[in-house]
């Protein structure tokens, strides 16, 4: 349960007032902020969880075509980090290689005498390594190799070659744009995050239900009675500007690239865990409106309500994204509800 210190019930509407000011300002001043790019791609903290973390950052710079957040796109999108998943295409593992596949592509990545599909210590080089090996089979075709590698490993790497670059499948241009659309939300920034367009939207939404009573599970129907447990309320904000989050708060964490604490803006979901190092840990989500503080629904009991965030189980933010929502894989393992 999230431990939270309530702003009482006489500073709601000087808070409502004092964050749409804020809002404003703090917009207008961040939108014109722009920067150089470049610079070795590292994953964003907790992004990966951490018995994974080395493996991946060292793996997604095996080859120019890959880096760690794709990697960790790819391995996120085909599995949400469970070393044990089956597809019904018989599909296994962290990495979801088919069994012909593994047989020809899959490494001993651990050196240990044995090519194990389900050890994320082979799979994951492996991974890494048939990414690779589709970039050198695609390098000489047009357009940026790396689009040109996740081209090739969703329609093979003949087609890429017989159309000059990304074919024109509906499925396989789709592909290419979810896997580049979630690396950005493992990578670490390497500058200022742009501004969520959105975001006025989502705030506006929430500051409406201040008061309401928490529902552990709750999405606001009228059968709830209008009430919300966290992630519920960040996705019913999200929705009413016309992006659609996950349910759950470890999977809205990657619905975009992730501002440091001194970078964030009104808007940004910040999230809460008791395990620092893993993103799949997240227990509690809130909607940050600027001056330190969250709105959010607490715990049962609690009502929605304005929170401080800079608390010992403070995990990090999200800067929600259109296009880093409509990434996030449908189909990994459910999870309860949060808080």
């Amino acid at each position: 349960m999230r431990k939270a210190w309530l702003v009482t019930g006489a500073c709601v509407g000087v808070c409502v007032l004092f964050v749409s000011l804020l809002f404003v300002g703090t917009y207008t001043a961040a939108a014109g902020l722009a920067g150089a790019k470049g610079g070795a791609v590292t994953l964003a903290k907790g992004a990966v969880p951490a018995r994974y973390q080395a493996l991946v950052q060292k793996w997604g710079n095996l080859c120019p075509a890959i880096n760690p957040a794709l990697l960790a796109a790819q391995l996120y999108q085909e599995s949400g980090w469970n070393p044990r998943a089956q597809s019904h295409a018989a599909a296994q593992g962290i990495a979801q290689f088919i069994p012909g596949t593994w047989a020809t592509h899959g490494i001993d990545g651990d050196n240990d005498g044995d090519r194990d599909v389900w050890d994320p210590a082979d799979a994951i080089p492996s991974a890494a390594s048939y990414d690779c090996e589709l970039a050198g089979y695609v390098r000489k075709a047009p357009g940026d190799p790396t689009d040109n590698m996740l081209a090739a490993y969703n329609a093979g790497a003949y087609a890429v070659i017989k159309y000059g670059g990304v074919p024109p499948y509906r499925e396989t241009q789709n592909y290419v744009k979810v896997i580049r659309s979630l690396e950005k939300s493992f990578a670490r920034p390497v500058d200022r995050v742009e501004p969520s367009r959105q975001a006025a939207g989502a705030i506006y939404f929430a500051q409406q239900k201040l008061g309401t009573p928490y529902l552990w599970g709750g999405n606001g129907t009228p059968e709830q009675d209008g009430r919300f447990d966290c992630s519920g309320l960040t996705q019913a904000a999200y929705r009413t500007v016309g992006i659609e989050l996950p349910r759950v708060a470890n999977d809205q964490y990657n619905a975009g690239p992730h501002p440091s604490r001194d970078e964030l803006m009104p808007g940004d979901l910040v999230f809460f865990s008791d395990d620092l190092s893993n993103s799949r840990a997240i227990r509690h989500v809130g909607l940050y409106v600027g001056g330190g503080y969250m709105i959010n629904a607490p715990y049962t009991g609690a009502v929605i309500r304005f929170d401080k965030i800079d608390t010992p189980d403070y995990f990090g933010a999200t800067r929600v994204t259109e296009d880093g929502a409509a990434a996030l894989p449908t189909a990994l393992p459910s999870s309860a509800p949060d808080s």
